[in-house]
């Protein structure tokens, strides 16, 4: 057999961040932490925005649910972001549209938990009414400048008035300073003076349509709490949103409304121009939708046994090694194999990733998918010493064909790692991960032989 030769990671060309570490454990550190998680439906799920960040930072662990890699998900639109970025706004930005089809989602709720037309109607015009909030500078002071102004001597809300021209397309020139800067949130977000609903799960509401909105947001709303799925919600579900959860729960909407026609001068423009005022007005968020971290089965039992930084909780019992190695194996049945993989090349020092998009089980990438494309593709398969077994997924010569030739055009290579269990080993000693110790793992390669390529190859030699 030839032995395979190593080709160096493809590097990616932009590269916007620093590599921190393999793992998100500081052996014996103060900085170490055991993050938190839940078993939602056959998935992990981790809700806690300190423990996304610690786990995705240091090792690339899971993927937002929301985004397409790193959890990074934000309602606030691009565009209408970079247009008012001069005004140093501290709130995320949304269109007018797509603030209705929040009241919208939330309407649908509601009339699913069996209100009337007119209570539905009248709890969302108590909610989605502007509101008076001062915004945040960076530094925590009260806002006072030219971008907050008001429109008027007896208006009731704080708005962000600018003119433009919809046939010049005028926009707001950019800050430099405020370029890459997120927005926080504002000051009297989750102050229950300001915002009954920031007290999820509490007894002492406010009185009138206040009251009937906050025990409807808390205890009939499974949108303001899980991504618009309808969950029941628990008291210790609310104090966890209520303390460490970072959805919006105001925003400031995007209206226009249509002035006077302006006629421009003859000579220059023969047409006329419809100049709309645009405003920024603050409401809350009706449907507010989270981004949580989604960890793969592999990934998250990696973390509770090899590291010890992980607890997995299902309602309010966390499982122990033995229980998710026995929950993950009834999920998934081939779980025992691929995790023994994945095992194998996180001690190795890759990154490994969910393989799905190319049709195999794992992904390889050198220090994480920031920095270096997947060098490899890999078929996990759990053998006995003859390299035999009831294999997972039986190749012809014609589908592996077609998978080496869709990984090689995707510029990687395609590697079959045969777990190979002892003869000996019973069944009783693969129900717990300590069957790991025994397992041996030899990889293999796979590599398209061109016949004129090698027959030129030995004229020359």
């Amino acid at each position: 057999m030839a032995e395979a030769v190593f080709h160096p990671p493809r590097r990616k060309r932009r590269v916007f961040e620093s590599y921190e570490s393999p793992f998100p454990v500081d052996v014996g550190g103060k900085d170490f932490r055991i993050c938190q998680a839940e078993i939602i439906s056959n998935n992990v799920i981790v809700r806690n925005p300190e423990d996304i960040e610690q786990l995705y930072n240091k090792g690339y662990f899971g993927k937002g649910i929301l985004s397409r890699s790193r959890p990074v998900y934000s309602i606030s639109d691009p565009s209408l972001v970079t247009k008012w970025q001069g005004a140093n706004i501290n709130m995320p930005i949304i269109a007018s549209k797509k603030y209705q089809c929040h009241v919208q989602w939330a309407k649908s709720i509601l009339q699913e938990q069996g209100f009337d037309d007119c209570s539905v109607t009248k709890i969302l015009e108590n909610y989605t009414k502007p509101l008076e909030l001062p915004f945040l500078e960076e530094d925590g002071a009260e806002q006072t400048g030219n971008s907050c102004n008001r429109m008027g001597p007896n208006t009731e809300n704080t708005e962000l008035s600018r003119q433009s021209s919809t046939a010049i397309g005028n926009v707001v020139a950019l800050s430099p300073e405020n370029q890459n800067e997120g927005y926080k949130k504002a000051c009297l977000e989750g102050d229950p003076a300001f915002d009954p609903v920031a007290i999820h799960g509490s007894k002492e509401q406010e009185e009138g349509d206040l009251k009937e909105v906050a025990e409807v947001s808390c205890q009939k709303h499974g949108f303001l709490m899980h991504c618009g799925c309808k969950e029941s919600t628990e008291q210790g579900s609310c104090e966890m949103i209520k303390s460490k959860e970072c959805a919006p729960e105001y925003v400031l909407v995007q209206e226009e409304e249509e002035g006077s026609l302006c006629l421009e001068d003859a000579a220059a423009h023969a047409q006329e121009n419809v100049v709309k005022k645009e405003k920024l007005v603050c409401r809350r968020n009706p449907f507010r939708i989270f981004e949580y971290l989604q960890l793969s089965l592999e990934e998250a039992f990696f973390l509770v046994y090899a590291l010890g930084c992980l607890s997995i909780y299902y309602g309010e019992e966390p499982l122990t090694i033995l229980k998710l190695w026995e929950v993950f194996s009834e999920v998934k049945p081939n779980f025992k194999t691929t995790y023994m993989a994945y095992h194998y090349f996180r001690s190795k020092g890759w990154v490994p990733k969910v393989g799905l998009k190319y049709g195999t089980d794992l992904l390889l990438y050198r220090k994480g998918p920031p920095f270096y494309h997947a060098s490899y593709s890999v078929i996990a398969e759990l053998v006995d010493d003859n390299f035999e077994g009831s294999l997972r997924r039986p190749l012809s010569w014609k589908s592996l064909s077609g998978l080496n030739r869709t990984t090689v055009n995707a510029s990687k290579e395609l590697m079959l790692c045969y777990l190979i269990r002892p003869s000996d080993m019973t069944e009783r000693e693969m129900s717990t991960p300590e069957c790991m110790k025994r397992i041996k793992v030899q990889e293999l390669i796979v590599s398209r032989w061109v016949a004129s390529r090698e027959r030129s190859e030995q004229d020359e030699l």
